[in-house]
């Protein structure tokens, strides 16, 4: 089988102007970038984070790659489809015991052919230790290795790129979910402190993001801050006010999901709510995909 050269195709994603009626007095403007459409299954960020990645393994001729994640990763479901794509094996880190029958994520990354090597959270802590990455080359073979959520250089370099097309458009802030830290590091990079970018950490205790996120950025901007407040008890959990979130933002034709998107729209209307951004400014919402996390978490 011939291997192809060419990182899988961009669909140019829209955007949309979000309109809330109880939020029609706060003087701000709403728009969605709806990069969740630039792809029908590496979609989102998870497009960027893994186009340098996914290139690089195919020019040093990896047959395999393997990566890391939870149950319900978007950048597991994302590496699988991106892998079957370009005629690549895969194999998939997962953090936590195996759980029968799959939850949705797991359930197309396993139809896209992905092996599964489950381990204890214990022991998933070490995954970027020597001797665990040794073991899993032993057992394996020869793999590329793409970090948890895929956040390294190259996906910063790819999420810069998208930073410098966001650039393109007119606002004031840019808000995003934080999950590893690598899209908002690119977008950081890319704005090289103009405009105001505000991420949203989706994950409890995500304050210690903000020093992974600064060791990915060269140069010190200040333009940039961390919500921490809004991670709904931690990641990819949820509750009965999220879930009703969910169904009301379709109300507005605006898809979301309880691990990223559904966390990142419920904190820029509050903070619209406290008057959080300066009046008359432009606000775009990244909308950065994940929507086949469409089944609540235990």
């Amino acid at each position: 089988m011939q291997e192809k050269t060419q990182w899988i195709s961009y669909q140019q994603p829209r955007t949309q102007e979000l309109k809330i009626p109880a939020l029609a007095d706060s003087n701000v403007k709403l728009l969605v970038r709806r990069e969740d459409e630039n792809h029908p299954l590496v979609s989102g960020n998870k497009w960027w984070k893994l186009k340098y990645n996914l290139l690089e393994a195919v020019n040093k001729n990896y047959d395999t790659v393997l990566t890391f994640g939870g149950a319900y990763s978007n950048h597991i479901y994302a590496t699988a489809a991106g892998c079957k794509e370009l005629g690549k094996k895969s194999i998939g880190v997962i953090r936590g015991e195996e759980v029968k029958p799959l939850n949705p994520t797991l359930s197309y990354a396993e139809k896209c052919e992905m092996k599964f090597h489950f381990v204890t959270r214990c022991d998933y802590r070490s995954k970027t230790e020597q001797a665990f990455v040794a073991s899993l080359e032993e057992k394996y073979g020869r793999c590329f290795i793409i970090p948890e959520g895929g956040t390294n250089t190259l996906a910063v370099q790819g999420c810069e790129e998208l930073g410098k097309l966001l650039l393109e458009s007119t606002f004031d802030y840019v808000c995003l979910p934080v999950g590893t830290g690598g899209t908002i590091a690119g977008i950081i990079k890319a704005f090289a402190g103009s405009r105001k970018i505000i991420g949203i950490p989706v994950l409890k205790d995500g304050g210690f993001l903000k020093y992974e996120i600064e060791k990915l950025v060269p140069g010190h901007f200040n333009n940039w801050q961390l919500m921490s407040n809004y991670h709904h008890q931690g990641y990819a959990k949820t509750n009965s006010e999220l879930e009703k979130f969910i169904v009301e933002m379709k109300l507005f034709a605006i898809p979301t999901e309880h691990v990223y998107s559904a966390k990142l729209f419920w904190a820029v209307t509050d903070l619209v709510k406290k008057r959080f951004f300066e009046p008359g400014s432009t606000i775009l919402i990244l909308h950065t995909g994940g929507l086949q996390n469409v089944t609540p978490a235990k």
